[in-house]
This record gives C-alpha cells, structure tokens and sequence, in this order.
C-alpha cells in the first residue's frame, strides 16, 4: 500500500504514512459532522412523538439533550484538529521534504542534464509544481479518499436500515460519477496541454530576461513581445477551454445528484402512505440525505483536482527516477597524475565530440590544452572532473578511475577557474570564501592580493565587504575572472583547471595575475586551456586537440620542430602580435 501511493502521489514513505492517517482522521471527521443529523432525529422523535401522544413528554429529557449535543460537538472539535494536524501540518511538513529531495537530486545529477533542461523548467518543478502539490493534497487528496470510504460506511449502514430508500437516495450516483471518471481521458489531456503552455510563457519570459541587452541591442522588442503576447494568448484560451470543460462536467455531475434527493421525497411519501415506513424513518432520510452527498460532490470536486495533478505527478516521479552519479565517498590518491585512456564522449546521441582521446597530465607539470574551437578543450577538462560520465574508455586519476568516485568526494581535489564566472549577491570576501568556507580574513585577503583584487576592490565604498549584485553584476569581467582566480587560489587543490583563465584580462593585468597563477599552479598537476599561446608558453606538455581528437602530443620544443598544427598557431599569432 504504501508503495503504491508513493509511486502514484509521488510521496516520501513518511509522507505515506502521514497521508493515510490523515485520510483515516478525515473520515472520521465526516462522520462526526453526519452526528448533527443523528442528534437533530433523536430530538425530534422524542418531542415530536411527544406532541403526537406517540410517546411521554420529553421535557424532562432537556438536560440529556445539552449533554449529548456538547458530547457530540466535542468529539467533531477533538477530531477537527487532529485531523488538521495530520493533513495540513503533515502535508506542509512534506512538502519542505520534497523541495529538499529536489534539490539534493540536482546537486547529484550530472551536468549533461543541466545542458538539456531549460532554468525555468526547474525552477518552475522546485517552485511552482511543488506549491500546486502543496495546496491540493492539503486541501483535496486526503478528502477524496476519505470521503469515498465515508460514503460506503454511511451508504452501507443506510441499507441495511431501509435499501428502498437506501437506493432511491443513492441511484444517481453511478450515473454522476460515470460523468467524471469517462471525461478522465479528456481531463488529463486538457491539464498536459495548459502544463506545456504554462511552460513556454515561464520560458519566454526567463529568456527575455537573460537575453534583454541583446534583444534591446538589435531592436527586437516588439518582435519579443509579440510573441510573449502570442504565447499568454494562447495559455489564456487554453486555460480558459480546460476549466470551462471540467466545471461543466463536476457541475452537471452535482446536479445530477440532486435527483436522489427527489426520489427519496417522492419514494417515501409512497412508502409512508403504505405504512411500509414511518414518520421518523422517512424523517432520518430527509435529514441525512441532504448531508450525504456533501462527501459525493467533494469527490467529483477532488478528483477533477487529482487529473489536475497528475501532470505535476508524473514530473516529480520522473525527476526523482533520475539517474544520479555515484561512487566511492573514501578516496585518497597517493598521487595525482590524470590519464585519459582512449576516452569517447557525446553530449547527445549520434553527436559524438570526443573521440579514442588519450594523453597523461602529470603531477607537478603543466599540460595546456590547444586547438581551434569546438576540438573538445573544455569538455576534456569538464571530464576530467567527472562534470560528466564518458561514453567510453577511462579516465584515471592516481590510478583509480574517476567514475569509481563520488562527485562531491573527487571535487575536493580540484580547483577550478572556468571562462565563465559564477558569483553570488554577497560581498567580495563571501565570494572568494567559497573556495575554502572556514577561512580567515587574512587568508582571504591574502589569495585576493595575490589575484590582484586589491586593485578595484579597494576602491569601492566598502571595500571587499561590498555587496557586488546578483553574479557580480557590478563589476566588469576582468574583476569578476579574479574573484575567481581567488577562490582557486583559497581552495588549494592539488589539481587545477584553468578554462581561459585569464581571457577577460588586458595584457597588463593578466601579467600581474600570472604571479598568482604561478603561485597556484606550483607543484600540482595542471590542466590549462587557452587560445593565447604566451599563455601556454611556459607550459610543460601540449595537447593539440582537433575534431575531439588528440593530433598532437608533445613539449612545446617537440611541436615546433614538428611544424604541425600548434607550430602553425603560433607562428600565426606571433605575426598577429608583430
């Protein structure tokens, strides 16, 4: 049972668990609202009777009638709350739960799923999917189930008291649910449709964001707008369809029900007039049949939510059947030599980028990684740090191959410093501190000198405790690169990637920096990628990588003698700069 309600409502087991409890306070909660009904019949039998001369008078019974009516309104408020607590609470309480699963599933995904999914599809499944959960199971799931069972409890017990009217109460609602359950398929499809469209205004939206200096640059913001427009317009009429759909169908199954209710009235005064009934039974039906089919239309109601939901369902549940990278969380090499053995990659299917690469970086040695654009410098880099799982062959670090090894675990032996700078909306000291979180402020000042920071972050109003904006949107890209190359320099990891490390610098700065890249660099085995060749001037192997494929391997002397493809780069890059 509770398998199958993880899977289909896509809850934790504790999550289950909570659920089925409150399923269980909420029934019982519906059929302590149904002791009003039962309490209203026993008065009126006794005074009614009393008035008919059917029975003795019930004056005095009043006091028997205070006691029961505060008895029965403190059991419904003792099973009100904890019916409260165990679906809103509960609920709320799971909901936290997932958004952290969430998050903790992202953080081990590898980043070829990054690559093929949209920012604001996952921010709109950690959010916006979650909040949707949220309400409805706090507010309709644990009441459609128990207001199922609540039906069956109460319909049972009605007929085995009189089926006649039992049936003539109850014959509508086969034909009424029919109503919901045949229009499930149409329901489903509708929900999918409005998900989807949802989805690409969210999209457009977030792309107009990230892309306004462009859009802006080449004056296309009618052509932007026009078809956010477009989009919105046609979420709105979908929208629009779908719930038009849905209230037509839960209303007309609610009218439908109405009927019962008339055939019990038409039924019973026939029954009365028979004398095969009497006065308080047909009184009782009356009463409890304008109660019974509260429970019924909350079901036609919560199961038009439940298709809501299944979408969003299915989302989560394929999210977290994701797989994720795993591996060894013990790992200490004894030494740090990268060897890519005839390693393969694509980041998609039929579109490989690397192919039968081989080459070693050794401890303590610079191995830069050249080549024209698109030859698969960065991914080999990227690989090398497991940022993704490769197709084929290996890849070694100190002898153990790196897709044995936890992400998170392997991580700790890296610094990393990527063309691309991600900063966050704190002070520069917070940003550089990233790279190793217990550190002083003097070990921060120091790497942050080293990566010639004091430079500009001395001049702000207050200095490295400056507030730098959402990925440092204050500061140009120069000083956003040496933020970078700080953390790195903090983190002190004995291998270091550098990805165009110093390509926003102008020749001036990116001489300083150098030194402390020097400083960085020292002693540890270095991966170096760049298009500069003075920045790999000094460097101790040369990778030439053309097509994902290795074509040249070898010292800088070695290649230049060969007059090959790097002998060919930097002859053209020296005549460039003369």
């Amino acid at each position: 049972m509770l398998n199958i309600l993880q899977k289909r409502l896509a809850l934790s087991e504790k999550g289950a668990k909570d659920f089925l409890k409150g399923t269980a306070f909420t029934t019982v909660l519906n059929i302590a609202l149904m002791l009003s009904a039962v309490y209203v019949f026993l008065f009126l039998e006794d005074y009614l009777g009393s008035v008919l001369g059917i029975s003795e008078s019930a004056e005095r019974e009043l006091g028997f009638y205070l006691v029961i009516g505060v008895l029965f309104m403190s059991v419904t408020w003792v099973v009100a709350r904890f019916q409260y607590r165990s679906t809103f609470t509960a609920i709320y309480d799971e909901s936290a739960g997932r958004r952290i699963s969430l998050a903790e599933k992202l953080r081990k995904l590898p980043l070829a799923f990054f690559g093929e999914k949209n920012l604001s599809d996952l921010t709109s499944t950690i959010m916006s999917d979650n909040t949707e959960l949220e309400h409805t199971f706090s507010h309709a799931v644990p009441q459609l189930f128990a207001s199922i069972i609540s039906i069956c409890l109460i319909g049972t017990g009605m007929f085995i008291f009189n089926w006649k009217l039992a049936l003539a109460l109850f014959w509508v609602v086969p034909f009424a649910t029919a109503i919901i359950v045949v229009s499930k398929k149409w329901q489903r499809k509708g929900n999918r449709i409005i998900y989807d469209k949802k989805r690409n205004v969210t999209e457009q939206i977030q792309e107009g964001l990230e892309t306004i200096q462009e859009i802006k640059s080449y004056g296309n913001e009618s052509k932007y707008l026009g078809e956010l427009d477009h989009k919105l317009d046609d979420y709105e009429k979908n929208l629009t369809r779908v719930e038009l759909l849905t209230g037509v169908l839960v209303n007309s199954s609610m009218s439908l029900l109405k009927l019962g209710l008339a055939s019990v009235i038409i039924v019973g005064a026939n029954m009365l007039m028979a004398g095969s009934v009497d006065l308080f039974s047909y009184l009782i039906f009356l009463i409890i049949g304008s109660r019974v089919y509260e429970p019924i239309e909350q079901v036609f109601a919560n199961l038009a939510a439940l298709y809501y939901l299944d979408v969003r369902i299915e989302r989560m549940n394929e999210m977290e059947s994701l797989p994720i990278q795993k591996g060894k969380t013990e790992f200490t090499p004894e030494y740090f030599d990268i060897v890519f053995d005839k390693v393969s990659f694509s980041y998609e299917k039929g579109k490989q980028v690397m192919k039968d690469v081989s080459f070693v970086a050794k401890q303590g040695e610079i191995t830069a990684l050249v080549g024209p654009s698109g030859g698969g410098k960065s991914t080999s880099a990227k690989l090398s740090a497991r940022f993704w799982d490769v197709d084929s062959g290996t890849i070694l670090l100190g002898g153990q191959n790196i897709s044995d090894i936890e992400p998170e675990t392997l991580l700790k032996y890296y610094s990393v410093v990527f063309q691309d700078v991600i900063l966050f909306n704190t002070s520069i000291m917070d940003n550089i501190r990233i790279g190793k979180r217990d550190a002083s402020d003097q070990e921060v000042l120091r790497v942050a000198k080293l990566a010639q920071c004091d430079e500009f972050a001395l001049k702000l109003p207050d200095g490295y405790q400056t507030i730098i904006g959402e990925n440092g949107e204050t500061l140009s890209g120069g000083e956003r690169q040496r933020i970078s190359i700080a953390r790195a320099l903090l983190k002190d990891a004995p291998i270091v990637l550098l990805d165009e490390a110093t390509a926003s610098l102008d020749v001036e700065s990116e001489t300083r920096v150098q030194a402390g890249l020097s400083e960085l660099v020292r002693n540890k085995t270095v991966l170096i990628i760049a298009h500069r060749m003075r920045t790999v001037a000094n460097a101790d192997k040369i990778v030439v990588l053309a097509d994902g494929k290795v074509i040249e391997y070898g010292t800088p002397s070695q290649l230049v003698t060969q007059q090959g493809v790097f002998a060919k780069m930097l002859a053209r890059q020296m005549s460039v700069s003369n």
